[in-house]
């Protein structure tokens, strides 16, 4: 049984579709990694503008690599409104973090 053209426009707009929302919602999470990234980098102490200083580049790469592949996102967005006790050793970059503030990045 051979398919119609119509059957395979169908089929190649749904799957332009499918890829599109793919590529969305990637965006979306790196959206939301970004912004607790940032929300983190102010509740430690640390200057957001950190995050895009040439001094740092490198080690900030690292850290949203990190944050981008997180497991602890939820504990992370309630820590970040004050609802969860303690320090932020649950996240991945707790100690890159620490030392960033040892290093002078921390706002005044």
């Amino acid at each position: 049984m051979a398919l119609s053209l119509t059957e395979v426009l169908g089929a190649l707009i749904l799957l332009g579709i499918a890829i599109a929302l793919v590529f969305a919602y990637r965006k979306y999470l790196a959206a939301n990694s970004e912004r607790r990234m940032q929300a983190m980098l102010e509740k430690v102490g640390l200057d957001p503008a950190i995050a895009s200083s040439g001094d740092t580049r490198t080690i900030m790469k690292e850290v949203r690599d990190r944050c981008r592949h997180c497991q602890t996102e939820d504990v992370c967005e309630r820590w970040l409104k004050g609802e969860e006790a303690g320090d932020n050793d649950f996240c991945p970059n707790h100690r890159v973090f620490e030392m960033l503030h040892k290093y002078g990045g921390a706002t005044g």
